[in-house]
């Protein structure tokens, strides 16, 4: 009998090719996977709740892994782990769920969080993005509650990539002042590839009135890639929560 258990993270991306396990590149999983598997004695492979991209963070990111014999003591597992990982991720907690429960598709939404900053700060602006220029924020705001319009995000997706639908419910888009800086929080049941980022990018060129809010909408409605605008950089970009079902808990 096979035991599932999550796994919460949180990482700083500056210096990983993102989550995912690829050929050419270390990244967040890779470095789990290798300090799990030295502790549990056996290759332990882990499973994300979704990738984050090169340079993109987490201040929370989930993952199951399954193990032959049960973990008795989590919260040890959770120390040890974190003592032999980088200094630059980070091991919240782990916690045993059903057999079944899987850490992407049952997710019920994900919540990522961009910094943007007018002002050059030495700290801040290693994670956000600074802005020249004066924004109209109420403009961006209003292009942002337009998403809850629409369900079907191609003109926000990478191009080329394997899903088999590029539609996802909206179910928070906003900007907001957070001290010195401003965050716009976006929350959904799925993302695409580079769609935060793309949505950020299109978004500020409102601001900028570069865009109407009309005109963000027709980008929309497009349904291409093109036509929207470039991707604000991943430096300022946070997965921030994700929630699931309270019935996968054991």
């Amino acid at each position: 009998m096979s035991h599932r258990y999550f796994l919460y993270s949180a990482y700083d991306g500056s210096g990983y090719h993102g989550w995912q396990v690829q050929p050419n590149g270390i990244t967040v999983q890779q470095r789990i996977e290798e300090s799990l598997s030295t502790l549990l004695r056996r290759e332990t492979p882990i499973t994300g709740a979704g990738r984050t991209d090169t340079g993109v963070h987490a201040k929370l990111m989930a993952a199951h892994f399954d193990t032959e014999e049960p973990v008795n003591d989590a919260n040890a597992l959770c120390n040890k782990l974190n003592r032999i990982l980088p200094p630059d991720i980070s091991i919240y907690r782990i916690v045993p769920v059903r057999e079944d429960a899987h850490a992407r598709f049952d997710a019920i939404s994900r919540t990522y969080r961009y910094y943007i900053t007018d002002r050059k700060n030495p700290f801040d602006n290693r994670y956000a993005w600074r802005i020249h220029g004066k924004l109209d924020f109420e403009e961006m705001n209003k292009a942002a509650l337009k998403l809850f319009d629409y369900t079907d995000f191609t003109s926000f997706s990478k191009l080329h990539t394997d899903v088999k639908t590029n539609n996802c419910r909206i179910m928070q888009a906003k900007w907001e002042k957070e001290g010195e800086l401003y965050a716009f929080t976006i929350q959904a049941d799925r993302f695409l590839r580079n769609m935060v980022r793309a949505i950020v990018g299109t978004v500020i060129d409102v601001g900028r009135r570069k865009l109407s809010v009309q005109e963000f909408c027709r980008i929309i409605e497009q349904k291409d890639r093109c036509k929207a605008g470039t991707s604000a950089p991943a430096n300022a970009l946070f997965l921030c929560d994700i929630s699931y079902p309270d019935t996968i808990f054991i």
